[in-house]
């Protein structure tokens, strides 16, 4: 063969050949590739909250206008807004002369009712001593007149009778007429009573301890008094009890099942940062037609009154609460046709997917009521990216990790 051959045949067998070097390291390449990463969470057991966080607002434990129940001109005012008021402190005083006559007449009808009672009991007395001697007298003729008949003549007989019982009719008129001082006497007390009474309310004092939210009058104002509702009578001032207050949250309708006295509520004050812990104490039990929502409530003290009414805080209210469940980062449940279900990897990497009954949710895990074990590892993101029975290489997401007491 020539030389110009042989150059033929060995070019000849390098084309041949470059293809298949090329593919065979496109195959080795390929089966050497590693698997693809799956970020991957272990189903863990802890404790489990389903919370609502709704906006507050802080509200007196009890608020109340003060009206004065006579009419009269104020003649002292002793507190300003933002006092401190006492149960039982005296907050105004009104001038009211007529009802002072009023007490004094009342005082006199009292004296004069005494004084009758007296008078009848003289009365009483005076009588029963006119029948005694004349009872004597008819009894001693009687005695005699039967002892011997005809000693006595009958007309003086009938006429000593006739004494000793009109003698009797005059003790017990005697006795009614002091029955009716006594009566007149406690009606007179009555009287006296309700018109002290009127002039005690002369005297504006505060009903509980609190703050004055509120002045509407001053010295010499004229003040109507406040018998009724309807009266549109000026309030002397506002008192309001802030040593207490109400925190007021509106509950939306799908959430009012799970409210209970005794639920756990943590607050957050939106003016200072500050945390609080409490307990919803009461509810209305009621929705609000116009937003859907019921008012639940929880005492807050505040004796130092560092806190105002009307300001607002975040109040976060557990619904639910599980205690030592199963639980999965909420990034790792997937719900296709109304199902639930996850994506875990096995024990040979793996991946498979499960299907899963949910319990409640809390802000970042999810209870599993059944479907998973304790330890089985989940996939928490871009579950499409991977198929059923692909080898993955799995790796520990900090993310999706349950967090510990102290990360809170």
């Amino acid at each position: 063969m020539s030389m110009r051959s042989s150059k033929i045949v060995i070019g000849s067998m390098l084309l041949v050949m470059l293809p298949c070097l090329v593919f065979t390291g496109c195959k080795k390449k390929t089966a050497s590739s590693p698997p693809a990463t799956a970020s991957v969470a272990p189903v863990t057991r802890g404790d489990l909250s389903n919370t609502l966080t709704v906006a507050g607002e802080f509200q007196p434990y009890q608020e109340v206008e003060l009206h004065a129940k006579v009419s009269g001109y104020i003649r002292r005012i002793n507190v300003d807004i933002g006092d401190r008021v006492n149960s039982g402190q005296i907050v105004a005083t009104l001038e009211v002369p007529e009802l002072n006559a009023q007490v004094a007449g009342s005082e006199a009808e009292v004296r004069h009712s005494q004084s009758e009672i007296s008078r009848a009991q003289s009365g009483v007395v005076l009588a029963q001593a006119s029948y005694a001697a004349l009872h004597a007298a008819y009894t001693r003729l009687a005695e005699a007149a039967r002892v011997r008949p005809g000693l006595v003549a009958e007309q003086e007989l009938d006429d000593s009778h006739a004494k000793d019982l009109d003698a009797e009719a005059k003790v017990n008129d005697a006795k009614a007429a002091l029955e009716a001082a006594q009566e007149q006497l406690g009606v007179s007390n009555a009287d006296h009573q309700r018109v002290a009474a009127m002039q005690g309310y002369s005297v504006v004092t505060a009903p509980f301890t609190g703050v004055i939210t509120m002045r509407y009058a001053d010295v010499g104002s004229l003040i109507q008094a406040g018998t009724t509702s309807n009266t549109q009578s000026m309030p002397v001032v506002k008192l309001a009890q802030s040593d207490l207050l109400r925190l007021r949250m509106p509950v939306p309708e799908e959430d009012v099942p799970f409210i209970k006295v005794g639920g756990d509520v943590q607050i957050k004050l939106q003016a200072t940062g500050r945390s609080i812990s409490g307990k919803i104490v009461r509810f209305t039990r009621e929705l609000t037609t116009s937003t859907r929502t019921m008012l639940a409530e929880v005492d807050v003290p505040n004796p130092d009154l560092a806190l105002s009414t009307g300001m607002t805080a975040e109040a976060i209210i557990v619904l639910q609460e599980q205690k030592d469940v199963l639980t999965v980062p909420a990034g790792a449940v997937l719900i296709r046709d109304g199902q639930s279900y996850v994506l875990i990897v096995d024990a040979d990497n793996k991946v498979q997917k499960v299907t899963v009954e949910l319990g409640i949710q809390g802000p970042d895990r999810i209870e599993i009521t059944q479907g998973l074990t304790e330890h089985q590892s989940v996939i928490v993101s871009g579950q499409s990216n991977y198929r059923t029975g692909q080898i993955v290489h799995p790796v520990i997401s900090t993310i999706a990790m349950p967090k510990q007491e102290g990360d809170r």
